[in-house]
């Protein structure tokens, strides 16, 4: 790196910018903590809220009528941390720049997530007070452990009755493993919330009753019961510290004094290195503690130069590694991370500069494809405003008009540079169903409607059933594909009808089986021939398909063995049981014969295609169903009903929770038996019962129930 890694032309230096991710389980409160953070920020002078569909980041239509969050929302702040007497600030006087990356909570929007954290430099998750850590946000925390996001936690909601500080710290630290602190702890909570206590800085900062907008707010010394807290969890901190961080375990063995600045400094560096995460307490809807959660960001996330460099792979050598370095006067690499179709400029490409600078009319290289490509426009992003800028340097995240041919997780880059970033992985589509358009003559707008949402989205997947010639999208869940129909209606005027969601089953064997393939034709010229004898057993679930060629002697000739292959692979797509895809099986190519005329790749191919499906015959074959981990959170008085109903889902109840009269039931149920079940559960709690599910992994489906499959499949069977 460069002596100043800083361009001239810069507003804000790399060392003064946040990219961060506001992300956690549904119904937490992130937009609304975004929101608060853009008031005070300066950005928007109207505090707009979620249930009113008011909410800056929460553009989209769909978003403001439902009142989640359904796509990531990008939006850019600047920061100075205000002059208090008597509060030390690591960066106080400087005004910073703040990238804001809003993401969705919804399970069935998870891949908005696992993208934004895959180009984000630090994270906000928010907690909710009364209800801890829940489903998604245990996939949201494992989500930034995959990329090593450092993060701070805000524990939202300290307004609502049963709102708790100390039993979700307890919660992060049980069911999260993380090295919980707390560095803002509420005073008061429910109707009594007042403010927060400064562990580090040992002051007590009060919000004005007055204001009910929260912009005005005193920074006082500590009454006795504060400062006994704040003794408590400062201590907490400086001992964790001693533990992780060189610089303060040896001033603690040297026994030097250890001052605030000292501590300060030491848990940003923890915080960075993923070893702390500190956590703040207030509530966004009440305007309490939004800015010092703020100040807690420039304090302790880290900036674009704080993070190790990236590392891409060459792609001329993919064993070789090279390092991006986060420099203006390097090399231009980044990371295209989301596609986004808008009506009035086309398609956007959202990307994060990890190196160099790109400009309007430069042209850069897409390592999949090869090719060059001139950028048409660069656009700074603001929910749903576009600014035109000249110039994207080191650490920005922007947007590209103009680039063709690109899917998300390419990497753009200079024209001399041959490196490919690691993109973001996505989960697998878990539900299908069939749609078509209501009128013949829409045929072609769904066709391209589709292509440009497929395109966008690497969990929603389109494919044609060759067998009925129907059209099957597949995602995560029902509201996901509700949302797309949605889409189509209103961003393509494609008004589509829909056949009941199918589940995205999957086949597997039990043993170990040999099979044999022989394909003999002869038609009076040159016939075709074809002879392959194989080997299947299960593999671990989860660890897909593998192959092993172990033809000794050329019984099949070299040429032919990828012909093989692909039959093999082919023979995967539909199993025997009832046309599902099979999983996680490995298989060997054992032996086969040839003929000096007649063979040739095809006959290997179809040849293989045989000698699969006769092993899976022999190697008992069974269905697969994915299954869902599902918490319900109700009423104690209507608990039995709801037992009773997952019972009857085919559900398994794993463990059932209480606190403050609600009761949390988590259980293991089949995703086939869910459909519907957001009615069903408010009819039977009176409204008063909410829940939520992942995908949690796939089980035998029972013989019964395979019956039926397999009838509706248009009778498979062994």
């Amino acid at each position: 790196m460069s002596d100043n890694p800083n361009s001239p032309d810069r507003d804000f230096p790399l060392q003064d910018t946040r990219n961060i991710g506001i992300c956690a389980h549904i119904d937490a409160g992130k937009t609304t903590l975004t929101e608060r953070v853009l008031f005070y920020t300066g950005m928007i002078h109207r505090i707009g809220e979620v249930h009113d569909g008011q909410a800056t980041t929460d553009w989209m239509e769909q978003e403001q009528e439902r009142g989640i969050t359904i796509t990531s929302a990008a939006v850019s702040c600047s920061w100075e941390q205000i002059e208090s007497e008597g509060l030390f600030k690591l960066f106080q006087g400087v005004s910073h720049r703040v990238n804001i990356i809003d993401t969705p909570g919804h399970v069935d929007f998870t891949a908005e997530v696992e993208r934004s954290l895959r180009v984000l430099d630090g994270a906000v998750v928010v907690f909710c007070g009364v209800a801890g850590v829940q489903p998604q946000s245990e996939t949201v925390w494992r989500q930034a452990d995959k990329y090593r996001v450092p993060r701070i936690v805000f524990v939202n909601k300290m307004d609502r009755v049963g709102a708790d500080f100390a039993n979700v710290l307890g919660d992060i630290r049980e069911k999260l493993g993380a090295n919980a602190l707390p560095i803002l702890i509420p005073i008061g909570s429910e109707d009594a919330l007042s403010g927060q206590i400064d562990v580090v800085n040992g002051k007590a900062i009060v919000y004005s009753d007055d204001d009910l907008l929260g912009s005005t707010y005193e920074v006082r010394d500590l009454g006795e019961d504060e400062r006994l807290a704040a003794d408590v969890a400062y201590e907490e901190i400086v001992n964790s510290l001693v533990d992780v961080d060189e610089v303060i375990g040896t001033m603690f063995l040297e026994e030097k004094d250890i001052g605030r600045e000292d501590v300060k400094a030491a848990l940003r560096r923890a915080t960075i290195a993923n070893d702390i995460v500190p956590v703040a307490g207030g509530s966004a809807f009440k305007n309490k503690g939004v800015q010092a959660t703020l100040d807690a960001v420039l304090d302790y996330l880290p900036s674009p130069l704080d993070v190790p460099s990236t590392e891409a792979l060459s792609a001329l050598n993919e064993e070789e590694k090279v390092e991006m370095l986060t420099d203006d006067n390097a090399k231009f690499c980044s990371l295209a991370f989301k596609l986004w179709s808008d009506k009035f400029v086309g398609k956007l490409v959202f990307f994060r500069v990890y190196s160099g600078t790109v400009s309007k009319g430069d042209q850069v290289y897409n390592t999949r494809t090869r090719r060059k490509e001139r950028v048409g426009r660069l656009i700074q992003i603001q929910a749903d405003e576009h600014k035109d800028i000249d110039t994207c340097y080191a650490g920005d995240i922007a947007a590209i008009v103009g680039i063709k041919n690109i899917t998300t997780g390419d990497t753009l880059c200079h024209p001399s540079l041959e490196v490919m970033l690691e993109p973001p992985s996505f989960p697998e589509p878990v539900i299908s169903m069939s749609v078509e358009p209501r009128t013949t003559a829409d045929q072609e707008k769904m066709a391209v409607a589709l292509q440009r949402l497929g395109e966008e989205d690497p969990t929603f997947v389109v494919k044609s059933d060759e067998e009925t010639g129907q059209t099957i999208i597949s995602g995560m869940g029902e509201l996901h594909l509700e949302v797309i129909q949605d889409r189509m209606k209103r961003e393509f005027s494609v008004e589509t009808n829909a056949g009941k969601p199918q589940i995205a089953y999957r086949e597997s064997i039990s043993q170990k089986a040999g099979g044999e393939g022989l394909l003999k034709k002869q038609t009076g010229g040159r016939g075709q021939y074809g002879h392959v004898i194989l080997e299947v057993s299960p593999n671990k679930r989860g660890d897909g398909h593998t192959t092993e060629n172990k033809v000794v002697g050329g019984t099949i000739p070299k040429e032919f063995i990828n012909a093989c292959m692909a039959g093999i692979r082919e023979a995967m797509i539909s199993g025997i049981v009832a046309g599902y895809q099979v999983i996680d099986v490995h298989v060997d190519l054992l032996d086969g014969s040839s003929h000096d005329v007649d063979s040739n790749e095809q006959s290997f191919k179809m040849a293989a295609i045989f000698a699969m499906k006769d092993a899976f015959k022999n190697a008992g074959c069974h269905l697969l169903e994915p299954i869902m981990s599902v918490e319900c959170t109700t009423p104690e008085q209507f608990q039995g009903d709801i037992m009773g109903d997952l019972n009857r889902r085919r559900g398994r109840i794993g463990e059932i929770d209480a606190k403050n009269n609600i009761c949390i039931i988590k259980a293991e149920v089949p995703l086939a038996e869910m459909f519907g079940y957001s009615t069903d559960i408010r009819t039977l709690s009176s409204g008063r019962a909410s829940y939520s599910m992942e995908p949690s992994h796939f089980e035998q489906v029972p013989p019964a129930i395979v019956a039926e499959l397999v009838e509706q499949r248009g009778g498979y069977g062994i």
